[in-house]
């Protein structure tokens, strides 16, 4: 057994190799360039553009693109009615923008419990902590896997309860045949550097209710809205103030060029996610992902679980041991519960959502994204095996 790299030994990989990276090439650049030669650098006809492509790859009616993830989530509670008094539920494993949005808006986030094989939010647990307060689900589409939407669906049926899905780790995935985007009431997307495809910052939101589209749009643009008027076209009034929420057009062109690739980012995604899953299957101290039959995922991360009472140390050390082997992993997320903010406003505290936090102290963030070769892959794998062993062979 070879040294690991943390003890003195000689590290796998000679440079680091992230978790995640964006994928820029030429045409990429070109199409941005073009954009910033015209006379439309800000808000113009690219947003449209970009708007109606998502959306027809989505198969929704509409699509609002804004400045960031984080943006969408919030625009999309604000025209959801979520305001002070309320309550939304959604998942403690998430970025904290999806629970940050329902603070935006003066409502309080309460959490549901994941499932242990999926890690999304368990819809068992939604329907143990619905109260006549509830105004929305926020389901997450952790990882790029779809959570359980025709159970949470029914769910907010049955109460009038508006669905927002939070798929930022799923552009392009797939429940029961039918592409995101087109089952919740709306669905947010992220463009971030590290999803699916990028616009640098940026996000969207998608819907087939024309009352949020238009809530939606007004609401990124400081809330003006133009009404016919016999004043001169410069007129506009405020009804209800909005955010300055506008994503620009050359970031826009940036992601028509990216998503005319995103087919071929997902198969990679999926090509890398299978070699992880034929290497690590057979090793007894690690869980792999899950993939539920009734989804296609598209793994904007891939997490493993390491069985820390078949090794002789913790997450923690671990981490270090593959960081030194110029693995970048990373671990998504600690459970937003633990996070100071939300135990002091709102009370939460450890051993509130136990599978949660088994699950945040056991996990690892692999590297993947579809600009790694065949040999990164392959040295993830070995990292991973490198260091496993060492610790598994001395109990």
């Amino acid at each position: 057994m070879k040294r690991l790299a943390i003890e003195g030994g000689v590290p796998v990989r000679s440079t680091l190799l992230p978790y995640g990276h964006h994928w820029i090439d030429d045409g990429d650049i070109a199409a941005a360039v073009e954009v910033l030669r015209s006379d439309w650098i800000t808000q113009g006809p690219k947003v449209d553009e970009f708007e109606r492509k998502v959306a027809n790859y989505c198969g929704v009616k509409y699509a609002v693109a804004v400045s960031s993830g984080t943006a969408a989530l919030h625009a999309a509670c604000a025209v959801a009615g979520i305001s002070t008094g309320d309550e939304a539920i959604t998942t403690p494993i998430t970025f904290a923008a999806t629970a940050n949005a329902v603070v935006y808006c003066g409502a309080k986030p309460v959490f549901a419990d994941i499932q242990e094989d999926t890690l999304n939010i368990d819809p068992r647990e939604i329907e143990r902590k619905l109260t006549s307060r509830t105004k929305a689900i926020l389901p997450v589409d952790f990882a790029g896997h779809p959570a359980d939407l025709e159970e949470i669906m029914a769910i907010a049926r049955s109460r009038k309860i508006v669905v927002i899905e939070d798929a930022s780790h799923a552009l392009g995935a797939e429940y029961e045949g039918r592409k995101i985007g087109s089952l919740a009431d709306m669905t947010i997307l992220s463009f971030h550097p590290v999803k699916h495809i990028t616009t640098g910052e940026g996000g969207m939101i998608l819907t087939d209710n024309e009352e949020f589209c238009e809530k939606l749009k007004i609401f990124r643009h400081h809330g003006i809205v133009r009404e016919k008027s016999d004043n001169g076209s410069w007129y506009y009034k405020i009804y209800n103030p909005g955010y300055n929420f506008r994503i620009t057009d050359f970031q826009c062109a940036l992601g028509i060029s990216q998503l005319n690739k995103l087919n071929r980012f997902i198969e990679r995604r999926r090509e890398i996610a299978t070699k992880y899953n034929a290497e690590l299957a057979e090793m007894d101290e690690i869980l792999i992902p899950v993939e539920d039959k009734r989804v296609k995922a598209v793994y904007h991360i891939y997490t493993i679980q390491l069985k820390t009472e078949l090794l002789t140390t913790g997450r923690k050390e671990i981490f270090k041991a593959l960081r030194a082997e110029n693995i970048g992993v990373s671990v998504h997320y600690m459970p937003i519960h633990l996070h100071p903010f939300y135990q002091q406003k709102f009370g939460y505290k450890k051993g509130d959502y136990p599978t949660a936090e088994e699950y945040y102290e056991r996990a690892i963030t692999l590297p993947l994204f579809p600009s790694m070769s065949d040999e990164d892959v392959k040295d993830v794998i070995k990292a991973v095996k490198k260091v496993v062993r060492r610790y598994r062979e001395q109990i």
